[in-house]
């Protein structure tokens, strides 16, 4: 799939932070065509600046990021099973803050049946969906990234610091084999950390692809949570008293909108 070779590109990129042709090639059995395609429409996006025999990453700022439509199809067969299984945690009437991942985006399927729920998030998408679903729902508003259709910034921190939230259900893009978060960007993580603070019960959505993944700016520690939900078994090290794992779990089509 084309998105999914694209966005393992851009993994590799902010690992190495450069990589030549054949490394491309070698690494995701390629041709050096299909690897020139890919370096040239990602530098067309902004994303990576081409360089001769290779790709350099740009800059790690808010105008970087994995795109979400390029994020949406990795892992979707898992992070549909882990939204259901965040899903259950959820109680009629609750205050529920939401980032703006697409791990967490999985989760609105499932809260159709759930009674008088609030719902405060960072996504501009996730808002519009539980609109249509006529949930009681509230955007932190603020600068948005357009390339994740995130809200970030001061406005949005300032709202999120009003709200005393019974859960918050997010993600970021790696977890080391350690216990830290990390992700790419500095600023939706400064937002993470403000609804930290704000909720009772902390639950990290972490697909196994995220798993001894290391990035740019740490976001807390696995002791600062409450539950980490996965679609496979964690490493001994990072189990915890709220650790859950989807026993047996399946690749099967996600369930609809």
């Amino acid at each position: 799939m084309q998105n999914e070779r694209q966005k393992q590109i851009l993994e590799m990129l902010f690992e190495r932070h450069f990589v030549t042709i054949k490394e491309l090639c070698k690494a995701l059995y390629i041709s050096e065509a299909t690897a020139r395609r890919d370096l040239r429409y990602l530098a067309q996006k902004g994303l990576i600046n081409r360089t001769h025999g290779g790709a350099a990453i740009r800059g790690i700022s808010a105008d970087s990021k994995i795109p979400i439509h390029l994020r949406e199809n990795e892992q979707s067969l898992a992070k549909a099973e882990i939204g259901r299984r965040a899903a259950s945690l959820v109680r009629d009437g609750q205050v529920i803050l939401m980032d703006a991942s697409t791990t967490t985006y999985n989760i609105l399927p499932y809260l159709k049946a759930r009674k008088e729920l609030i719902v405060v998030t960072s996504g501009a998408k996730t808002a519009l969906v539980l609109a249509g679903m006529n949930i009681k729902t509230y955007s932190t508003g603020g600068q948005m990234i357009t390339e994740s259709l995130s809200y970030i910034g001061a406005d949005a921190e300032r709202m999120v610091r009003g709200v005393n939230a019974d859960i918050l259900f997010f993600s970021c893009r790696g977890l080391s084999f350690d216990g830290r978060l990390s992700d790419v960007s500095e600023e939706e993580n400064d937002l993470r950390k403000v609804m930290l603070s704000r909720a009772k019960t902390k639950v990290f959505l972490c697909d196994s692809s995220k798993i001894g993944k290391t990035y740019f700016h740490n976001l807390c520690l696995v002791e600062d949570i409450d539950y980490i939900i996965c679609e496979r078994e964690l490493p001994e090290t990072l189990r915890h008293k709220g650790y859950i794992y989807i026993k047996n779990f399946i690749e099967k089509p996600p369930r609809p909108f």
